[in-house]
């Protein structure tokens, strides 16, 4: 009897804490899909051109907030178990070593967007208004790559800290910055000129340099974890060697993982306006119907990573096992969300005849897709990465996408010249054939393990 009511408080404590850190990260999830879906809908105005070609290009824009997010877990991997461990000092150079990589990425894609956007844009589309259209957005966006880059790891080490709340409150005020401003500057408001597709990229830029500048605010007022461009030049080798051990991973998983579903839409840029067009409100409704899931793994994984950090192993697995209880329900739940938008979306899309049935059986067959996508980033994202096994997420992915996803993608509309939403079925199948070998490692446990060290400080090391 004592047993059960003890595991019971248990129970009550990890669910507390996991939905302590949950709730803000989904709140921060749907301000960001609130900003994708007001682009959508404020140029669905403007023409379906618009919405098609910066569509396309915001292709670019998930790559790299994918190399983020691979940086960021990575970092968040090392830092939420020093943080479970109690040593600041190793965030501080953890810190510092993401932002390395981050400002050297941030850099490179902006140079590209200011120097050659229209080659950026031919690789998803030949249309020549697209690429114009588009070219004009990249180039406006150059800005805000050089910005995100700090604000997303300088952000992601607070978030590995528990500090989920004030990330959430930099994003809220971003995000409602980001709509205001894409209003002004899409129709013309309070004198501004109407600019349309280029007013979003000038909207996204503008309210990324209020964020950084709130990041500062923030790191004026913090004790211990600060925005601090001293943390570049700490040095530490086994810190540096750990998290190229296990960060490079990560973000070579979702660099690959991101940069082959770009080609899913090359694969629908190629099959005509009206699929693109029609797949560009799928993504603003499947957005929606993730936050639950995404929430529930980036909440799992700087929970766990916490335990893990203290060597409470066998609490991990425990934890991971009502981890994955939330997951199904949440990807339960995105399938409902898709389907509750749907009649919104149908009737108020201004889109051509076509691309509505495109988008009717679209979203019907992301209803279930989200299930797969639950599973499979709470458990490579979120579980694995806490116990710093990201070399599998690597592999995993990178099979399942360039070997079998694309390839079938490929060979589908242009050899076998199937119909679109044939092409599009075949394309979603990607989340489920990866279950079997995902699932089996999650149960193996071999992904548990403690990767803090101890006197890491004891001597300095340099040259790194």
């Amino acid at each position: 009897m004592l047993k059960n009511q003890f595991y019971k408080v248990k129970n009550d404590l990890f669910y507390r804490q996991i939905f302590k850190l949950v709730l803000p990260i989904i709140i921060q999830n749907l301000l960001s899909a609130a900003v994708s879906s007001a682009d959508v809908i404020m140029l669905n105005y403007v023409g379906q051109s618009s919405i098609s070609a910066v569509s396309l290009a915001s292709q670019y824009a998930s790559v790299l907030f994918m190399v983020f997010y691979g940086l960021g877990t990575g970092a968040t991997m090392l830092c939420a178990q020093y943080y479970g461990k109690g040593d600041m000092r190793a965030i501080q150079v953890v810190e510092g070593i993401a932002m390395r990589f981050s400002i050297l990425i941030s850099m490179m894609f902006a140079g590209l967007a200011l120097t050659v956007p229209e080659g950026m844009m031919r690789i998803f589309t030949k249309d020549a208004e697209l690429i114009t259209v588009g070219a004009s957005y990249l180039r406006y966006m150059s800005i805000s790559y050089l910005c995100w880059g700090i604000i997303e790891v300088y952000l992601a080490v607070l978030r590995s800290i528990g500090r989920v709340v004030i990330c959430t409150a930099l994003n809220v005020v971003a995000f409602s910055m980001n709509i205001f401003l894409n209003a002004v500057f899409i129709f013309g408001l309070f004198g501004a000129p109407m600019l349309g597709a280029k007013g979003v990229a000038i909207a996204t830029s503008l309210s990324r340099l209020i964020e950084l500048a709130l990041c500062f605010v923030v790191s004026f007022m913090s004790k211990n974890i600060k925005l601090d461009f001293r943390y570049l030049f700490i040095r530490n080798k086994a810190l540096f060697s750990d998290f190229v051990r296990l960060s490079l991973p990560a973000l070579g998983n979702d660099i690959s993982w991101s940069v082959a579903f770009s080609m899913y839409s090359v694969i629908i840029g190629h099959l005509g306006t009206d699929a693109v067009a029609a797949n560009s409100f799928v993504i603003v409704v499947r957005n929606f119907g993730t936050i639950l899931c995404f929430g529930m793994a980036s909440a799992g994984g700087i929970l766990l990573g916490n335990i893990i950090g203290e060597n409470k192993l066998e609490e991990a697995r425990e934890g991971t096992r009502k981890l994955m209880k939330l997951t199904v329900i949440t990807g339960a739940i995105g399938g409902l969300i898709i389907l509750a938008i749907m009649p919104f979306v149908l009737k108020y899309a201004a889109l051509s005849e076509q691309a509505m049935h495109y988008l009717k059986y679209m979203l019907l067959i992301n209803t279930y897709y989200v299930m797969g996508t639950a599973v499979n980033t709470t458990l490579i994202a979120g579980v694995f990465r806490a116990g710093g096994d990201s070399r599998f997420g690597f592999i995993c992915d990178t099979i399942d996408m360039w070997c079998y996803a694309v390839p079938l993608g490929f060979f589908a509309a242009f050899v076998l010249k199937l119909p679109v939403m044939w092409v599009y079925f075949l394309l979603c199948t990607d989340e489920f054939v990866k279950w079997p070998w995902v699932l089996k490692r999650y149960r193996s446990g071999v992904w548990v393990k403690n990767i803090t060290r101890d006197a890491l400080f004891e001597e300095m090391e340099q040259g790194v």
